[in-house]
């Protein structure tokens, strides 16, 4: 049985483990319908309770946190999706051909003919370009087809119990609980995705507060029903996020061969004449522009793939979702909804990564002297840190991606390592000498 360990404003639930918005109670569904013991139900209910007082301490309307949160339900979905995050699992390769495809490329490209008007009007208010508003839009919900059917508030509430993000949860239930106060919905229609995202553009309900605008005069942001309310929220959001008109997103380019992997990443910035003078040119083949624009290179996919040149509207895209794939994604799928074509290198369709492969990797890893921090099996920073070092000392491209060669590579080493030391102990024991 898991445990809940709940303190004024931050109630736990113990035992799970590992935005915006991808396994405890995998047998569980509601609260209150079968496979709920008592005792569980009753921890839970303590957890809601403190959630309540919270709330009341926030000073949010007694009757809204009375009629709301008394209401609520667990739902053991919620935190089997929050552990399988598609991020923390998936390749480049299959994250970006499932989300940017043929029928979305063409379906956003027949949205941003039919909504043109609207998006070019946004485009001169707010500075965001038509065709990357149509590509939120198809990623998060495939342009409207499907906005959510999960309970926000069940949902909130649920992940504001579980120690992983507890806290920004709880911060996002209370907000929920606001746009209640405000009429927006209520526990009934308030709906969406299993993080708490909602409507069109899938909002959490502190972005709702903060960015959502009426657009059509009907005295009520309404992002489920309302293009014109999602659209233009959508755009406030980016242009207060920082975007900069005129800019776009990032560019795929060509690596010279021997470039330094260790330049990679969104944490090295330069302007783009020194990254020319390292030798990087766009997918045409001419040298990047001799510009102080700052610059990022990042390798989603190691070197076999494709490597891209980001600039400050990317890190805004990532204020929105904090994915790099995502970003990716976004840039990408505008741009072809632009008209533009496919990338000139296909990332390589390698293996998804297990969390039990990366552990093994990461034990591994710990083993040589590196220093990954937490094996978690969550392929992070840290642990690409380690690994681009590892790989340098063993001669191999050192990019800090864990590809199948890689991968092969890494076993056949360890493998190596294991029968030496066979071989060690087995002369140790016969008393002979190398």
């Amino acid at each position: 049985m898991k445990s809940y360990d709940c303190k004024i404003g931050r109630c736990l639930l113990g035992g799970a483990v590992l935005g915006w918005a991808s396994l405890a109670c995998s047998g569980l569904s509601w609260a209150g319908e079968q496979g709920v013991e008592p005792a569980e139900d009753a921890h839970f209910s303590q957890c809601v309770a403190e959630l309540k007082q919270r709330a009341l301490d926030e000073k949010i309307a007694p009757e809204v946190v009375d009629t709301q949160l008394g209401a609520v339900s667990y739902v053991a979905r919620v935190i089997e999706l929050d552990r399988k995050q598609p991020e923390f699992t998936e390749t480049f390769h299959n994250y970006l051909t499932q989300r940017v495809n043929e029928q979305r490329i063409q379906k956003g490209r027949r949205m941003l003919k039919q909504h043109y008007d609207l998006l070019l009007q946004l485009t001169r208010e707010y500075g965001i370009p038509p065709q990357y508003l149509v590509a939120f839009w198809g990623l998060e919900t495939n342009f409207g087809s499907y906005l959510g059917k999960m309970n926000v508030l069940d949902s909130l509430t649920t992940l504001a119990c579980d120690p992983r993000r507890s806290e920004f949860f709880t911060v996002e239930l209370m907000e929920a609980l606001r746009l209640v106060e405000d009429g927006v919905a209520d526990h009934t229609t308030m709906l969406g995705s299993w993080a708490g995202a909602m409507g069109n553009m899938q909002f959490m309900p502190s972005a709702y507060r903060r960015y959502a605008l009426d657009a059509d005069g009907d005295k009520k942001a309404d992002l489920w029903n309302s293009l014109p309310d999602a659209f233009t929220s959508a755009a406030h959001f980016l242009n207060k996020l920082g975007w900069e008109r005129n800019l776009r997103w990032g560019r795929e380019v060509q690596l010279p061969a021997k470039f330094d992997y260790a330049l990679a990443g969104r944490d090295v910035r330069k302007p783009l004449s020194e990254w020319r003078q390292l030798g990087i040119r766009d997918v045409a083949g001419n040298p990047v522009p001799n510009l102080e624009l700052l610059a990022s290179v990042i390798i989603p996919s190691g070197h076999r793939g494709p490597a891209f040149m980001v600039y400050q509207n990317f890190d805004v895209i990532m204020g929105w979702n904090r994915s790099e794939f995502y970003a990716l994604a976004v840039g990408h799928l505008a741009d072809r909804i632009n008209g533009a074509g496919e990338l000139a290198v296909i990332p390589p369709d390698d293996e998804r990564l297990t969390v039990e492969t990366v552990q093994w990797v990461q034990k591994a890893l710990t083993q040589a002297g590196y220093d990954i921090g937490a094996v978690d099996g969550i392929f992070g920073t840290r642990t690409k840190r380690a690994l681009r070092d590892l790989q340098k000392s063993q001669g191999w491209v050192a990019d800090g991606y864990l590809s199948d060669e890689t991968l092969n590579l890494l076993k056949a080493a360890s493998n190596s390592k294991q029968a030496a030391d066979t071989d060690q102990a087995s002369d140790s024991d016969s008393g002979e000498q190398p």
